[in-house]
C-alpha cells in the first residue's frame, strides 16, 4: 500500500544539459511572452540575494514549518538541479538557512525556489547561490515530516514537475516544460535579437512608431479636439 503524503520518488527525467544552458542569460519576460504570459511564478517569490537562477526542478512537497524532506532532497539532488520547495506559501517558519545553502553549493546544486520563507539573509548576500522565496523570517523549521519528493508541486501558483526548467532573474521566475523548451528557446533568442535592433533604432532616431496609431484606428478610437 502506497504511503501517500510520505514517500520519495528516486527517478527524475531531466532534459539535456545543453538545452537547459541555452536559457542562460535569456530574460524571463521574453521567455514568458513566448508562453502566452503563463507559467510565471507569483511575483511575491523573488531573489533574496540578487543571483540568477537556472536549472532543472527537483521537487519537494513539505508540511508547513518542516524541512525533513528538504534535507533528504539535498542529499539526493544532482549538480544543476533547482530544489523547489512547496510549503503552501507559509511565511511563519523559514524552511532553511545558510548551512543548507553552503552544503548545496558544495554539491553543485543550482539554487532553491521556495514557496515560503528562508533565513540567514546576511550570509546569503555573500554567497554565489540563488535563493528565491517569499521573504525571510528568523523562526526556524522542525524536522518531523511528512512530505514527498519528486512529485508535482505548486509554487507561486504554477504547477512544477520534476525535470521542468526553472529560470529566474530580477523580474521573477518562469517555468518551462522540457517538451516545449526547444521551440521556446528559439523564439526567445529571436526576441532578444529583435530588441537589440530596436535599441539601435532608438539611438539612431529611426524607430517606426506608426503601429500605435494603426492599432488605435483598427479599434475605433475616437479623437476629440475641444
Amino acid at each position: 500500500m502506497s504511503n501517500v503524503g510520505f514517500r520519495i520518488y528516486t527517478k527524475v527525467e531531466r532534459p539535456p544539459k545543453e538545452l537547459v544552458e541555452g536559457f542562460r542569460g535569456q530574460a524571463t519576460p521574453n521567455i514568458a511572452d513566448n508562453m502566452s504570459r503563463f507559467s510565471c511564478v507569483d511575483t511575491q517569490i523573488k531573489s533574496l540575494n540578487g543571483r540568477h537562477l537556472l536549472g532543472t526542478a527537483f521537487t519537494v512537497k513539505s508540511r508547513s514549518a518542516d524541512n525533513l524532506l528538504f534535507h533528504k532532497a539535498l542529499d539526493m539532488a544532482q549538480p544543476g538541479d533547482v530544489i523547489v520547495i512547496d510549503v503552501q506559501g507559509d511565511t511563519i517558519n523559514a524552511v532553511g538557512g545558510e548551512i543548507m545553502v553552503r552544503y548545496a553549493m558544495k554539491k553543485g546544486i543550482a539554487g532553491f525556489l521556495v514557496d515560503g520563507v528562508y533565513r540567514d539573509l546576511g550570509g546569503l548576500k555573500n554567497l554565489d547561490f540563488a535563493v528565491y522565496a517569499r521573504g525571510v523570517n528568523p523562526k526556524g523549521p522542525y524536522k518531523d515530516g511528512p512530505g514527498e519528493i519528486n512529485v508535482p508541486v505548486c509554487c507561486g501558483g504554477v504547477v512544477i514537475n520534476p525535470g521542468d526548467i526553472i529560470v529566474g532573474d530580477e523580474d521573477g521566475v518562469v517555468v518551462v516544460k522540457p517538451k516545449d523548451a526547444p521551440e521556446i528557446l528559439e523564439k526567445t533568442k529571436a526576441i532578444a535579437d529583435k530588441e537589440a535592433k530596436i535599441f539601435e533604432q532608438i539611438e539612431a532616431g529611426t524607430l517606426d512608431r506608426s503601429w500605435v496609431d494603426k492599432a488605435l484606428e483598427a479599434k475605433g478610437c475616437e479623437y476629440i479636439d475641444e
